[in-house]
């Protein structure tokens, strides 16, 4: 990437700079001038450099009621930075560092971030309504009137700087291109992760997944490189099926096309009685259902590891109660969540940015569309409408 510039100027002051605003639910954003505070004790000030959009922002944007219903807010939790100035007690980022702000916390220090299991942060992960992850509702950006903005997700990248506490920040390697690195902050990770951590499937294996967006596709390419033997999508776009073979998908289910019969009928036909592993990415209760009975109750690969089928989370929809069969419980099927994919962003970040320098994972691919940061409203009408997978907005590009 580019030589970054000196920032020891601005160091310890505020910055003015554009950010994009949204001020009101289902409104479209608006890019007006903020100040930036510095960072406190244990936060980085990032001059970010791209960032993305995915349905998590769109949604957001539209929620009108609700403890995480907070306007005016700068949105944004995908992006790729450089470390601009740092606050008191921070340790292993300076000034110039490439880093990726990710909205899960790893503090390294409590019992769940030390523990192999899981990648849950028991001392922030609880706190989402936040502004600052130590600092509660204080907010490090104004506007133009003096009014604080709400912070999104401990991140907010829909701005030329933003404010991380570290808990939040992975130092990446500049090798990697900053629009590939911006992919690793959300989604794609989450999909990977779920393959990898969460289902940990072995090569051979059978998995369905319902939902070929960006999570999704990215379930098959974890799948792809763990040596999957069936890898089968279903979504109602059929332009997804020709993304899909990218990442390693061997079939795929229009459900509009299925007639009379049940999705998880039709995977049984394919996949000669059921998969090993299925993936809801979408939030539907019905699809989680569909996804559980979708599933084999005993495994194909007698000489791997023992066990049944085992289906995955990766949509949420509280509002919604979520029924499973409960006679496939019974015989050994099981069900989970899986958040971020199960990864420590600390830890399994850099193992992402690595397996792609080496060429051998495909975050090509995901790229749909490239814009000017200005043209952010764009971009979430190209995501509402199902025409972009991950637009890259650029922020000083001409």
């Amino acid at each position: 990437m580019d030589k970054t510039p000196s920032f020891s100027s601005q160091e310890g002051k505020p910055i003015r700079c554009k950010a994009a605003i949204c001020r009101k639910a289902g409104e479209a954003l608006v890019i007006e001038e903020i100040q930036v505070y510095p960072p406190q004790a244990y936060e980085v000030r990032i001059k970010i450099l791209c960032t993305t959009l995915c349905h998590t922002d769109l949604a957001f944007s539209k929620y009108d009621s609700g403890p995480l219903a907070k306007f005016p807010r700068i949105l944004g939790h995908e992006a790729v930075g450089v470390v601009e100035s740092i606050g008191d007690h921070v340790d292993g980022f300076k000034q110039g560092d490439v880093v990726l702000p990710v909205f899960h916390p790893h503090c390294e220090e409590c019992r769940d971030c030390k523990s192999s299991k899981g990648n849950w942060c028991s001392r922030f992960a609880e706190d989402l309504v936040s502004n600052t992850r130590r600092y509660g509702m204080a907010s490090r950006f104004e506007d133009s009137m003096g009014e604080d903005i709400h912070h999104f997700f401990f991140v907010s990248s829909f701005s030329e700087y933003t404010v991380v506490d570290i808990a939040h920040l992975v130092k990446i390697s500049p090798e990697i291109p900053v629009d590939r690195a911006v992919l690793l902050s959300c989604g794609v990770s989450t999909g990977i992760g779920a393959a990898w951590k969460t289902a940990d499937i072995e090569e051979g294996s059978t998995i369905a997944v319902f939902g070929l967006g960006a999570v999704g596709l990215a379930v098959g390419e974890g799948a792809r490189l763990r040596g999957a033997a069936q890898i089968i999508g279903i979504d109602i776009n059929p332009d997804k099926f020709a993304l899909g073979k990218k990442f390693g998908f061997t079939d795929f289910i229009n459900p509009t096309l299925c007639g009379h019969k049940k999705i998880s009928e039709v995977i049984k036909e394919i996949a000669s009685g059921g998969v090993d592993y299925s993936f809801e990415c979408v939030g539907k209760t019905s699809l989680l259902s569909e996804a559980f009975i979708s599933t084999r109750t005993k495994k194909k690969i007698h000489e791997m590891k023992q066990g049944t089928g085992k289906t995955v989370a990766l949509g949420i929809n509280p509002a919604a109660p979520a029924e499973v069969d409960s006679f496939g419980l019974f015989r050994g099927k099981n069900v989970c969540g899986s958040l971020f994919g199960g990864l420590k962003p600390k830890l399994d970040i850099p193992i992402l940015v690595d397996r792609y320098l080496k060429k051998e994972l495909n975050l090509d691919s995901f790229i749909t569309h490239e814009l000017k940061f200005e043209d952010i409203n764009k971009a979430f009408d190209l995501l509402e409408k199902g025409k972009s997978l991950r637009c890259i907005l650029w922020m000083d590009k001409k």
